[in-house]
């Protein structure tokens, strides 16, 4: 497995990922490409085995470029048929030190790392265990449920 920054061919088939991963949200490829034309504010990887691509992690840079960043796991997906495989960890582990290398590159540097889910989503696990994130708050009905509000502080000196 391979994991690498997405580029522009990528769009329908992580479109096709984020659709069978987030069954209640719609218009996938609109969404896949509004964000990616977002860079580099947003930024994504993508995790591919052989010629399939099998998942997706999109990155968000909060209020304004700033010299300490605080940046969110706005997005991470792994189809279906994968999950719980590890694909999910090494997108984090494998695209977080490009992303810092990047801030670095224009003086900038990485503060925190926030993340919102579902309460009941297992994901939290993960974020706990790669990131060191945890739980703040709960935000009850947001989208679909209840949802979470993850902080990992001071995760760039550890990263």
């Amino acid at each position: 497995m391979k994991i690498r920054e997405m580029t522009i061919h990528d769009i329908e088939a992580v479109a096709d990922v984020h659709k069978d991963a987030f069954a209640r949200q719609v218009m996938s490829h609109e969404w896949i490409q509004a964000n990616f034309n977002a860079h580099p504010r947003m930024q994504f990887f993508v995790a591919q085995d052989g010629d399939n691509l099998i998942g997706f992690i999109l990155w968000t840079q909060k209020s304004g470029f700033r010299k300490e960043v605080v940046l969110e796991l706005e997005q991470i997906a792994v189809h279906p048929d994968l999950q719980g495989t590890g694909v999910g960890e090494s997108l984090i582990n494998k695209s977080l030190p490009t992303v810092k290398r990047q801030l670095a590159e224009r003086g900038a540097s990485l503060k925190h790392i926030i993340v919102t889910t579902r309460a009941d989503n297992h994901a939290q696990k993960l974020y706990r265990k790669t990131l060191g994130a945890e739980v703040e708050a709960t935000l009850t009905n947001l989208y679909s449920a209840d949802e979470v509000f993850m902080v990992c502080r001071n995760i760039g000196e550890r990263v």
